[in-house]
């Protein structure tokens, strides 16, 4: 592979990599934050984060968001019971409410968590929201010039004879792994002050650039889009707060011909929680059933799991993140993984990224793979 036939592949990542030192440095706090200041902004980025550092999470301002939330429920029932509602139907109605939260006068209420770590990333409370087609980060995004691996999968296979690779590839060890994730709001409060509709997009690559022997090929890409319609809730159990529900529409593929082909559709659901410095995200899924004869993987479920949960820490622009997966059965189709991901910051411009993988489907031609993977490198964004 020449030079001049690697510039296209590398377009999104040399764009990112380009506007990253800009787009931190516009992102730098202001000690004169205010809201005229951040609408006088032009770059949509640097708008939405000096609105984040201006609405955005604060334990002490969530806590009384929460509070004022708490109080203004207990007013509300308050005056049902006044009112003689019935035991029964009275739960009934705060269960419902509690889960989707529809249109209120009272804006308390529409506020809860307002700051939390959550509401930063989804614009949950009422005063966070910013409108639609806003991008704003998803996933982290990041670059790992050194990502190596355990075990090389030198002949990808799967049950349908059609997606087996015959001939060894030719694969180094260690390899180069970047990766960029965005969405943003399509539709904004569905019912009232709730219910928003998100479009998201990731993609990850895996590009063998030490490897000269074979030319230095792309080893691997996964293209993730996905469309969310997401709720604010506003339920507590055991210390932690439920902020969000949402169910997902997600395609995920990697773009390549037979023997290559990987690829899957999945229905999500998507659970939210929070507390101070803590968020965890629980993922169940449905995969989408496809033809025998057309499925590239049909045991995928069985090693990519049928959902995943994230829990993250952030504290001081330190981010640790710990992503579960499995795939819900015993014996020989039990199968899963767990990913390590830590954010820490270098300098106003460049934040440091460690990445460790450990189990089945670090990509989706590795989804039957067993192995390890470290990486080490640099992240362009906080993902919380």
């Amino acid at each position: 592979m020449t030079l001049p036939t690697l510039f296209p592949r590398l377009a999104p990542l040399a764009l990112a990599l380009a506007s990253a030192p800009l787009a931190a440095q516009e992102f730098a706090p202001t000690a004169d934050a205010s809201p005229a200041a951040c609408a006088a902004i032009t770059t949509d980025a640097a708008r939405l984060a000096c609105y984040d550092r201006l609405f955005g999470h604060t334990p002490e301002a969530t806590a009384a968001a929460d509070a004022a939330a708490e109080a203004a429920a207990q007013a509300r029932r308050e005056e049902r019971q006044t009112a003689r509602v019935s035991q029964g139907e009275e739960k009934l109605r705060e269960r419902v409410s509690d889960l989707f939260r529809p249109a209120t006068p009272d804006s308390a209420l529409a506020n809860a968590g307002r700051g939390s770590l959550l509401d930063s990333r989804w614009e949950l409370a009422e005063d966070s929201k910013l409108g639609p087609f806003q991008l704003r980060a998803y996933k982290p995004v990041y670059l790992l010039p050194a990502f190596w691996t355990s075990d090389r999968n030198t002949m990808p296979h799967s049950p349908n004879p059609a997606n087996s690779v015959t001939t060894p590839q030719v694969l180094d060890s260690a390899e180069l792994k970047f990766q960029i994730s965005f969405k943003t709001k399509i539709v904004e409060n569905l019912f009232g002050d709730n219910g928003d509709i998100w479009a998201g997009y990731t993609q990850s690559s895996r590009w063998q650039a030490y490897n000269g022997e074979d030319s230095r090929p792309f080893r691997e890409t996964n293209y993730e889009p996905e469309v969310m319609m997401v709720f604010r809730n506003g339920y507590s159990i055991g210390g932690w707060r439920g902020r969000m529900t949402g169910i997902a529409l997600n395609h995920q593929s990697n773009g390549r011909a037979d023997p290559l082909s990987r690829s899957w559709n999945r229905v999500m659901l998507n659970i939210g929680l929070d507390r101070e410095n803590w968020a965890l995200v629980l993922r169940p899924w449905y995969r989408i059933p496809e033809s025998r004869s057309e499925d590239n993987n049909p045991d995928i479920e069985d090693y990519m799991g049928r959902g995943d949960a994230t829990l993250t820490w952030n504290r001081n622009g330190h981010e640790v993140s710990l992503m579960a997966r499995h795939s819900l059965r015993t014996g020989s189709r039990s199968h899963g993984a767990l990913q390590l991901d830590y954010g820490f910051p270098i300098s106003n411009l460049l934040r440091g990224h460690v990445q460790v993988f450990d189990g089945y489907g670090e990509s989706l031609i590795d989804y039957n793979h067993k192995a390890t993977y470290v990486g080490v490198g640099v992240s362009l964004l906080e993902w919380f």
